[in-house]
């Protein structure tokens, strides 16, 4: 019901009146009067006025289920949430949530991380009260290679969906970064249960620096924040709920070719590294080159010196530019 309350006070033009709420609701005065000062208590800031009803005058950084859930606009992505104060990893919490059978775009937040990763096994920062941690379980018919994709489409959602909140031209570190500024913003991991042909699940999780204002001391040249970078508070909620929007949007194309080729064009005007030199850290060797975008399987694609053309595999090497992070 909460949920429900928040979505007709932001669509409303005005005051909304308690009477309309029951009705619309199907609840009691008393039941409206007790969401709204829960509401309160939340942070949100409503105007109640005897004779016309409630009015929302302002929304903080309130990152609640009720919150996200009355910003989002997909069709299915997000729509099973949910939120957690706290956790381990979201991406331990949607596995779980795929194991007792959950459903297809299930999405799993949370404000704090106790146990969070990244690429490689890598630790990540997560503390509470100002990033996004969050992540979505899917079941797709696909082949198990294709699973990487999902790193991709995701990237270019949350690029796509900073740039619809921000105004920030934000771009992709191919494969798994969003980066402002040449500096990193968003992390990205996906992660799958598969039995030899058949994917039971795939759990992509997503970090997104939002409102810090500082990081430590280790990662302080290559990371940063919106916050930093617009100067001013981002809504949390809004982000997640666009970005589930341009990932709905994204996928559906994936899904009809199970590859990248009706993405590669969208995916390469966002590729902060395209048609600059790279530097390739290979187990086998590190090696130079000019990046030349992705193939449709979302291999990079770099050129050599002697103008061979090599398809990079996003797990088995990392990329960095020769100048700094990008």
């Amino acid at each position: 019901m909460k949920t429900k309350i928040l979505t007709i006070l932001k669509e409303a033009d005005g005051f909304v009146s308690g009477q309309d709420l029951c009705h619309k609701l199907g609840v009691s005065r008393t039941a409206v009067w007790k969401v709204m000062k829960q509401l309160e208590e939340e942070g949100y800031v409503i105007e109640a006025v005897r004779n016309k009803g409630y009015r929302l005058v302002e929304v903080a950084d309130v990152m609640t289920e009720a919150e996200i859930g009355s910003r989002m606009h997909s069709k299915w992505m997000g729509k099973q949430l949910i939120y957690l104060p706290e956790t381990d990893s979201t991406n331990i919490q949607a596995r779980r949530l795929a194991e007792d059978g959950y459903p297809d775009g299930t999405l799993v937040v949370a404000d704090c991380q106790k146990a969070g990763k990244g690429r490689r096994g890598r630790s990540w920062s997560s503390p509470p009260g100002s990033s996004i941690y969050m992540s979505f379980l899917l079941k797709p018919d696909i082949p198990p290679y294709c699973a990487s994709m999902i790193t991709l489409i995701a990237g270019m959602a949350v690029t796509q969906a900073v740039k619809a909140e921000t105004g920030l031209e934000a771009q992709i570190k191919w494969p798994n970064d969003v980066v402002v500024n040449g500096r990193k913003i968003c992390g990205i991991l996906t992660e799958m249960s598969t039995e030899l042909e058949r994917i039971h699940y795939i759990v992509t999780g997503i970090g997104i620096n939002v409102n810090q204002q500082e990081f430590p001391e280790e990662i302080q040249a290559t990371a940063t924040s919106l916050r930093i970078e617009t100067g001013r508070n981002i809504s949390r909620s809004g982000l997640i709920a666009c970005s589930m929007e341009w990932f709905e949007q994204y996928y559906e194309l994936f899904l009809q070719t199970q590859d990248l080729s009706r993405l590669k064009a969208d995916y390469e005007a966002l590729l902060a590294n395209l048609g600059r030199e790279v530097l390739v850290l290979d187990p086998a060797g590190e090696y130079r080159g000019i990046c030349r975008g992705i193939d449709e399987g979302g291999q990079l694609l770099v050129e050599l010196p002697g103008g061979e053309q090599k398809a990079v595999m996003s797990g088995e090497v990392s990329v960095r530019g020769i100048y700094g992070y990008v």
